[in-house]
């Protein structure tokens, strides 16, 4: 069976490309094939189940800074398609966002369904046919996509299969270079540390650094029954992730707890540290913990392979990538899905004017 556009990988970046192809180029027969029987499940369980659908940070300049990998190349394409656009077409069809004080932004009904249910509506409106559970075995050059029991045959083929190693692999085939990925966005093991037995305690400030490293970060901390959480060890972890990946997750940290002598410590916190140890308490790295509702991996398809313009392939006319599955990752806080958005229209936007 023939169609205009297959999409590969019914999740944030499928969907929202084919719901944006399908309104600007309605005559185009879309098509979003998805391995699993629950499409959108990252959507689902997003920010805790609430969808962090974007972030609250409206200069592009400011917001290339959330990607450890990719700033270079999404300046040109949050210009053009950033949060407060992305606002715009959330609430453009009904579903109303609202930003926390950290910048997150979720819908006011803090439920994922919510973006869900807009993204099945959607699709049923327009008629983008959906199937699921279709496991897609191979990708012959000429957009051939052979199931077990079935093929289809595109005009332009869009992959957005996230961090599947699967979807590496065909691309790969096709003459694409995939960058080793790595696991990004988790957590500190630190086994030795004697704050294990004080999880659950915040610290709003504190400034956390790799020892022999240009690695460093200031933001919240979070103590665990495991080691160390919070953002600031989360966006550590992202743009060290290569870094701590060929060092086996063993490193060694440095904690200043107070860098803003008028931010009170938290007296737990401050009961159990000695004097020095406030702004120079250093704890051993043995591991990582996946922080699961925004675990991502560092690598994908070669950025210098894509033209960020259409996110079309430089090496196969006709085939488009959109987030993911491209070597971009942001830290938590709505960054990974504002790409997946961009990436989406800016596709649509491309075959709007075929």
């Amino acid at each position: 069976m023939k169609y205009d556009v297959i999409i590969i990988g019914g999740g944030a970046a499928g969907y929202f490309s084919a719901i944006n192809i399908k309104e600007k180029r309605p005559d185009l027969s879309v098509l979003i094939l998805e391995k699993s029987l629950k499409p959108l499940s990252k959507v689902k369980i997003s920010g805790g189940g609430r969808c962090n659908v974007t972030h609250a940070c409206f200069d592009p300049k400011k917001l290339v800074e959330h990607y450890p990998r990719g700033s270079k190349e999404l300046l040109g394409p949050f210009t053009r398609f950033g949060p407060l656009e992305t606002k715009a077409w959330f609430e453009s069809r009904g579903v109303k966002l609202k930003a926390e004080e950290d910048g997150r932004m979720f819908p006011v009904t803090d439920n994922s369904q919510t973006i869900i249910d807009l993204f099945e509506s959607e699709v049923k409106r327009l008629g983008v046919e959906v199937m699921l559970g279709a496991s897609v075995k191979r990708v012959e050059p000429g957009f051939k996509v052979y199931l077990k029991d079935q093929a289809f045959e595109a005009k332009y083929l869009v992959m957005t299969t996230g961090s599947s190693g699967w979807g590496w692999e065909v691309l790969k085939e096709l003459g694409h270079t995939i960058v080793e990925p790595v696991p990004s966005l988790f957590t500190f093991n630190c086994p030795e540390s004697k704050l294990i037995d004080l999880p659950g305690i915040a610290v709003s400030n504190a400034h956390v650094q790799i020892i022999g490293t240009l690695f460093q970060f200031t933001g919240p901390v979070l103590t665990t029954h495991w080691g160390f959480s919070g953002p600031a060890v989360l966006k550590l972890s992202a743009f060290a992730a290569r870094y701590l990946n060929e060092k086996g997750y063993q490193a060694e940290i440095e904690i200043d707890w107070q860098p803003n002598p008028e931010i009170k410590l938290p007296k737990r916190l401050e009961k159990c540290l000695d004097p020095e140890e406030i702004h120079s308490s250093r704890y051993r790295v043995k591991g990582k913990s996946t922080f699961k509702y925004e675990f991502t991996t560092a690598g994908g398809v070669e950025l210098r392979e894509v033209h960020f313009k259409s996110n079309q392939s430089k090496k196969i006319q006709g085939l488009f990538l959109a987030g993911e599955v491209l070597n971009i990752d942001g830290i938590t806080g709505g960054f990974n899905f504002q790409n997946a958005w961009t990436g989406g229209w800016l596709i649509s936007e491309h075959l709007a004017s075929c």
